[in-house]
Parts: structure tokens; C-alpha cells; sequence
């Protein structure tokens, strides 16, 4: 069933016209986008999978034997234990990335396919939340992936890693409301090229292979400003059991994210659309 048929199952619900916000339809866009993604999309899925573990078994374990133990919060963790997290925490990154964006720049500026989604009863929070589900649709699995893999390695180091996964999740929705935010904004390949150029080097700098502490004091301001080192912190703290008040703050970084980026495309979108 196409995501037309979807809208117009919902019609009678008393959420209509396309000035309307939000249809309480959002999971007939996510189907859409899953069906579209599973039929000619699926070896670039699996690429996402495989890549962190392959940092991880090439740096974790072979530059591991090396490097010996991190401290992490006072405790001394195998420098595999270290950065298997941040890697999680990456590759949900940059699952949501991918979907939220360049995904997003062709359906806007090529496919057109927004504008027939809000011809019908759909709104243009259903179309924002239907991408946004879809992005952590693909996160869960790269999340679930990675965690059998960390345990089968014995990388997860406390009970707490069981909220690995929503924390991923939630990591996920942040990157994804706030990727399709900013490509609503782009109109060329071109602009596109600076998402990439924004990502590197929050994976090389965020913590992620090296403690915070090994940089500069003004240098680890910035890159605690960084999303991504929230996310790390987040999914660090929770696999090795360095669990505290604090990781609240982290949470927080992402629903003030999570927030923004769903006004800014709602927005966005209906100033392309319907306006």
C-alpha cells in the first residue's frame, strides 16, 4: 500500500487539508521510506553495519594489544572496551545522517516527493517524523548489531549496557531531527559536501579513539560543545558502568536537539510546500 493510500485511510480522522500540521500519520511516510530503502537500498545498509566493526577489530583489538588500558572515570578499561561505545555511538551518527539528509536532499530538490505526500491529509510533522522514524529504524539495527557483537567480545562491561540502546536511539533522533533540519536549507550537491566536512572531524576529535584529556584545555571546550562527544560520553558511561547523575546533561544535549530540529523542518517544510 503506498503512502497515498495510507493518508487517505486517515482522513476521517478530523485531521485534513493540507494547511494541516500534523495527521497523526507519520508511520505511512516511515513505511514508505523502509519498502523504497529494502529494495535498492540494502547493500549500502549493510556497509553501515560492517564499518564500526571493522574499526573495531582493526584498532580496538589489533591497536589495542598495543595501547593496554584507558582510564575511564578512575577506572582502568581495555582500550577495546574504550572506544566500542564511541564507535556505537558513530555509527548511529551516521545512520541518521545518511537517511536525514542525503536521502532527504533528493526527495526534496529531485523526486518532488513531499509535495504529493502533503497534496493528501498528511501534514508536514507527519513527513518530518515519518523520516525521522525511518533514520532510527536503521539505528536499532546497527545499535542491536554492534551490542551482540561488544558482548561476544566482552566489551560490555556493566548491566547499565542494556540502556545502550535507547540511548543510541535517542542519539539517533537528535542527528536525524537536525540533519533533515539543515538539508531542508540546501540546494546543491555542493552545500551538501559541508555536512561531510562537519562529520570527520567530529569522529576523529569527540573522544572517540583518545581521552578528552589528552587535548588542550581550549580545544576540549569545543569539542565538548560537539553533539557527538555528548553521545559518546553517553554510551561510554553506560557500557563500562561509570553511571552518574551527570549523564542527564547528556540526555538533555539531545532533546533540546530533538526539539529544535523538528521545529526548524516543520517549518521548512511547509514553507517549501504549502505556503
Amino acid at each position: 500500500m503506498s503512502v497515498v493510500d495510507h493518508a487517505i485511510e486517515h482522513r476521517g480522522a478530523g485531521r485534513r487539508g493540507v494547511g494541516a500540521l500534523y495527521a497523526g500519520n507519520s508511520r505511512a511516510v516511515m513505511y514508505r521510506g523502509w519498502r523504497a530503502t529494502r529494495s535498492t537500498n540494502w547493500l549500502v545498509m549493510l556497509s553501515g553495519l560492517f564499518e564500526p566493526i571493522f574499526y573495531l577489530l582493526s584498532l580496538g583489538i589489533g591497536l589495542g594489544a598495543l595501547v593496554g588500558t584507558v582510564a575511564v572515570d578512575g577506572q582502568e578499561v581495555p582500550y577495546a572496551a574504550f572506544i566500542a561505545p564511541a564507535l556505537l555511538a558513530v555509527a548511529a551518527m551516521n545512520g541518521a545522517i545518511y537517511d536525514s539528509t542525503w536521502n532527504v536532499f533528493f526527495k526534496i530538490r529531485f523526486a518532488r516527493l513531499y509535495e504529493g505526500m502533503l497534496a493528501t491529509s498528511l501534514g508536514p510533522l507527519d513527513v518530518a517524523l515519518g523520516e525521522i522514524l525511518l533514520a532510527l529504524l536503521r539505528g536499532a539495527l546497527y545499535a542491536v548489531s554492534f551490542l551482540l557483537v561488544m558482548q561476544v567480545l566482552g566489551l560490555t562491561l556493566s548491566w547499565w549496557a542494556l540502556l545502550a540502546l535507547p540511548a543510541v536511539l535517542l542519539i539517533a533522533f537528535g542527528f536525524a531531527s537536525v540533519g533533515m533540519a539543515i538539508t531542508s536549507y540546501l540546494k546543491s550537491f555542493q552545500q551538501m559536501d559541508w555536512i561531510n566536512f562537519v562529520m570527520l572531524p567530529m569522529f576523529l576529535f569527540s573522544a572517540t579513539f583518545y581521552p578528552l584529556s589528552v587535548y588542550p584545555e581550549a580545544i576540549q571546550r569545543i569539542i565538548q560543545a560537539l553533539p557527538l562527544w555528548h553521545g559518546v560520553e553517553l554510551v561510554r558511561s553506560l557500557t563500562t558502568g561509570a553511571v552518574d547523575w551527570g549523564l542527564l546533561w547528556h540526555v538533555a544535549y539531545f532533546v533540546v536537539m530533538i526539539a529544535v530540529g523538528l521545529t526548524f523542518t516543520t517549518k521548512r517544510l511547509r514553507a517549501l510546500f504549502l505556503d
